[in-house]
């Protein structure tokens, strides 16, 4: 009896990996692995940025208005300060570690069941998904405070 051309007694013939092939699929789970610390290594740089830049623009704007200036407090610096508040919150969250159900005796759960426990990898790619969220969020506010603060000058 045929099935598409095969017999259907016919075993599918099958090869081991070859050595470039395992080394692929071994650097395949490892980018997998390696997504949630790219992800820490981004906060890291960024959070960086959110301390520094506001502290430089207060310094700019105390060194440019003078001594005895007196600065005018208006919406637009109110919400660059907030927004950079709001940023540095997000990526603070994003280096916080948080707490996974994973059930260890599973490579990939059921996407229909990812409420209950995650298999092993979907726990890596879960991870980085949560914190690529987080810091993209926080990328946006920091940058539209970026734009606020033009307006505050």
């Amino acid at each position: 009896m045929e099935n598409g051309g095969r017999m259907a007694n016919k075993p599918i013939p099958t090869r081991p990996l070859s050595e470039n092939e395992d080394l692929l699929r071994q650097k395949f789970y490892e980018s997998i692995a390696a997504q949630s610390d790219l992800m820490d290594k981004l906060a890291e740089r960024l959070l960086t940025l959110e301390l520094g830049i506001p502290g430089l623009f207060a310094t700019v704007l105390k060194l440019t208005r003078g001594e005895d200036a007196v600065m005018v407090i208006n919406g637009a610096l109110n919400a660059a300060f907030a927004l950079w508040l709001l940023a540095l919150i997000l990526t603070l969250l994003a280096l916080t570690p948080k707490k996974w159900k994973v059930d260890v005796g599973l490579m990939k759960q059921d996407p229909r069941k990812l409420s209950e426990s995650l298999g092993i990898e979907d726990f890596f790619t879960q991870s980085a998904l949560h914190k690529r969220r987080l810091l993209t969020a926080s990328s946006l506010l920091f940058f539209a405070g970026i734009f606020a603060a033009m307006f505050a000058l």
